[in-house]
């Protein structure tokens, strides 16, 4: 048994299919299917079900991919230290961040983390939470930019900041004629969501809940900017994180943003990795550098990105 085995069957696991597996791996579909066969051989169970047109894991196959891939992961954070003990801040860092984070949040940061570490490769993936906290646990990334609260007391968190939200409504609703709103101005109001999995989602959820609104059946959106397209369009309003609302992304003029007086509803946004990284202060440095954001872009009092629009 080999490394280069065990990154097959993660891969076959992973594709669940030999000629993309194969393609992954950088091998031909032969070379793969033998050396899989080679390792039930040496195991003395079968890991894959064979079927046309799909591959399938037996439960012990999954079992053994899902250590494979832990082991893996090991191997690379051992490379990761050995390189770092000559140059800490080289190498790969493979951070994930959750889509209605990541656009609004990445053009801003990633200049400065390309300027304080000329020589980091930094490796991004945008998926939900719950994959993120996934791939997290099994060593498949180093890091993860994430909202609060997170389940999971083998993380270590690192608070980055608060993102107030602001309301998005069409300029033909009656609150378009308004600056601003205190939150229990929701009440009875219905708001467009997302589709489950989102933590967004959640999020407007407990604001709805606290305000006495409610969702708007009928309708859950894949993203932020169909949220964005469905205000515009006069179906109805929605919460926006402010990151969303300030530039390079661009105003439109068929929607009217307002803030919210007093404590406004806000998520708090933190980087996590794991407790046991051999990588934390590298990934403590990368944070201070996330965190490092101009007041102005998460500030939503009085200023032109949500004042009205020119009518």
């Amino acid at each position: 048994m080999n490394l280069r085995d065990l990154r097959y069957l993660v891969a076959l696991a992973e594709h669940r299919h030999f000629g993309r597996a194969a393609a992954a791996c950088y091998v031909s579909q032969p070379t793969l299917s033998t050396q899989i066969r080679k390792l039930e051989d040496e195991l003395g169970v079968t890991l894959i079900e064979r079927a046309p047109r799909r591959v399938m894991l037996t439960p012990v196959g999954r079992d053994i991919a899902e250590r494979a891939g832990r082991v893996l992961a090991e191997v690379e954070q051992l490379k990761q230290t050995a390189r770092r003990a000559t140059d800490p801040e080289s190498g790969a860092i493979r951070l994930g961040i959750f889509p209605t984070l990541g656009p609004y949040l990445l053009p801003h940061v990633i200049p400065r983390i390309r300027k304080r570490f000329p020589r980091l490769e930094l490796l991004l993936v945008e998926e939900k939470t719950e994959v993120i906290l996934k791939r997290l646990r099994e060593g498949q990334l180093d890091a993860g930019i994430l909202a609060l609260p997170l389940p999971d007391e083998h993380l270590h968190i690192e608070p980055l900041f608060d993102e107030p939200f602001v309301l998005a409504v069409p300029e033909s609703h009656p609150f378009a004629k308004r600056k601003s709103l205190k939150t229990d101005q929701l009440a009875t109001e219905s708001l467009l969501l997302l589709e489950d999995g989102h933590c967004l989602r959640d999020q407007a959820l407990d604001v709805c809940h606290l305000a006495g609104a409610f969702e708007k059946s009928g309708f859950r959106a894949t993203s932020l900017e169909t949220l964005r397209q469905m205000v515009a369009a006069n179906v109805g309003m929605t919460l926006l994180p402010t990151l969303a609302v300030k530039p390079p992304v661009p105003r439109s003029d068929a929607i009217h943003l307002l803030r919210f007086e007093g404590e406004a509803p806000r998520r708090q946004i933190a980087m996590v990795w794991r407790r046991s990284s051999a990588m934390d202060d590298t990934l403590s440095a990368l944070a201070g550098e996330i965190r490092a954001l101009p007041p102005e872009l998460l500030s939503v009092d009085r200023d032109l990105d949500v004042a009205p629009s020119k009518r």
